[in-house]
């Protein structure tokens, strides 16, 4: 069994409430799980809270999409991730963050694929970045997750769940999901307001016409509508931005 496990609370530290401000009407996190529902080889999908009277909504929206909710420790996001292991038991979790409404199905899926190809620990898109900032996912081992909870004692750990896992000398099997052309320079998560306006204005442009739009959309959008490729160039290094600005023009 692949479960994926969408970790969302709302008291982000740089965009409170972030997961659930409406994009077209809908809760961003709403928007997120129904690309999400796309996967081809999930097996399930379950949102991973805090039990914190500040996430009651996240629960309540859940609720309202008929999506399991599982809550727990609000910093210990190790812990809510081995409570759903531990009531799914599943064979391997991919992680996934209630940040990314622009989250590519295709991208989750070729990484699935790699990760039973290959008999990884662990295997993820985010370490050799060519992808965009928003198209994260991991995979792991249901049993890998549950030895790291025994294992480790550092907060950090327990906060971001995977980086006792890819640790120099660690010991685990990892395997990596890369493409030929590096977009990882393109910003398409959500952290500050600004990141807000970009996933919003990419659903008001594609969405309505076509709710299924994929990363090629997005990126065909970009290349006939300059001035949307920096609205949130804030949250760009000066390389970043340097990188993305000859990325555009450069023949696609």
């Amino acid at each position: 069994m692949i479960l994926a496990i969408l970790q969302g609370r709302l008291s982000s530290r740089r965009l409170p409430g972030k997961v659930l401000r409406p994009i077209l009407g809908r809760p961003m996190i709403v928007q997120q799980i129904e690309r999400l529902r796309r996967c081809r080889f999930l097996d399930g999908l379950v949102v991973a809270t805090s039990n914190d009277q500040s996430d009651d909504t996240i629960a309540a929206t859940c609720a309202d999409e008929d999506l399991p909710c599982v809550r727990g420790p609000l910093n210990n996001v190790l812990a809510r991730f081995c409570k759903v292991v531990e009531q799914y038991r599943p064979d391997h979790v991919v992680r996934l963050t209630a940040d990314c409404p622009l989250a590519d199905w295709d991208v989750i899926d070729a990484l699935i694929q790699r990760h039973l190809d290959t008999d990884a620990d662990y295997s993820t898109n985010a370490l050799q970045r060519t992808f965009p900032k928003g198209l994260d996912c991991e995979v792991i081992r249901a049993d890998v997750l549950r030895r790291i909870n025994e294992e480790t004692r550092s907060p950090f750990d327990r906060e971001h769940v995977t980086p006792f896992v890819y640790r120099d000398a660690s010991g685990y099997s990892i395997s990596h999901l890369t493409q030929d052309r590096d977009t990882s320079f393109l910003r398409w998560t959500v952290d500050l307001p600004s990141d807000f306006t970009f996933a919003t204005k990419i659903y008001e442009h594609l969405y309505p016409d076509n709710s299924s739009f994929t990363s090629a959309d997005v990126l065909d959008l970009l290349q006939r509508q300059p001035e949307l490729r920096f609205v949130n160039a804030d949250g760009m290094t000066e390389q970043e931005i340097a990188k993305a600005q000859d990325f555009w023009v450069t023949p696609q």
